[in-house]
């Protein structure tokens, strides 16, 4: 009787019962982390594409024999549709994986304190996006956020003012600290 129950313990904690959905605990503790993340992500993402994304953790698997709790779907105001966030376009998809890592720096902060942000990629954005990415980064960095950006585009490099810029050379790199008003 106890060997069964312990048995059974097991397998629920493993993601393993015949039958049910496969979400081993570790995913569950994560699935819950990632839903204060995806709603961080959200604020973020809704101010960059002007209402039009929000995502959400698909919260079951194509099968049962698949595990589930950490796939990400997005609802398509435009079209009035949820799908796949793997179909999102180039920049659409950086604009969502910037919206990401701004949602977990929000809830690393929550719990530990400053963090630093680095991103590249903002050369995939069209010049609406970029603007719209741009100001949401602007508006983080007036508060005790330390915000890093690795970026060639011109753009975004004429829009911060305090900059680290690495040179490539024939006897090897320089770094220059360049702050501007």
């Amino acid at each position: 009787q106890q060997t069964a129950a312990l048995r059974e313990l097991s397998q629920t904690a493993n993601g393993e019962l015949a039958g049910k959905q496969k979400l081993m605990l570790e995913q569950y503790v994560q699935a819950a982390y990632f839903e204060r993340v995806l709603h961080r992500a959200n604020l973020r993402l809704r101010d960059m594409t002007q209402g039009r994304y929000e995502m959400y953790r698909r919260k079951t698997a194509e099968n049962n024999r698949s595990q589930s709790g950490l796939d990400i779907d997005v609802m398509d105001y435009y079209t009035g549709k949820r799908r796949s966030v793997k179909t999102l376009s180039g920049g659409e998809s950086f604009l969502g994986a910037l919206a990401l890592a701004l949602g977990m720096s929000d809830v690393i902060q929550s719990y530990a304190g400053g963090t630093v942000f680095f991103d590249e990629g903002f050369g995939t954005l069209d010049g609406a996006a970029l603007e719209q990415a741009i100001g949401v980064l602007v508006r983080l960095s007036g508060g005790n956020r330390l915000i890093g950006i690795i970026s060639h585009v011109a753009e975004l490099k004429d829009r911060i003012n305090r900059q680290i810029v690495v040179r490539r050379g024939a006897s090897g790199s320089t770094a220059e600290i360049c702050i501007g008003g």
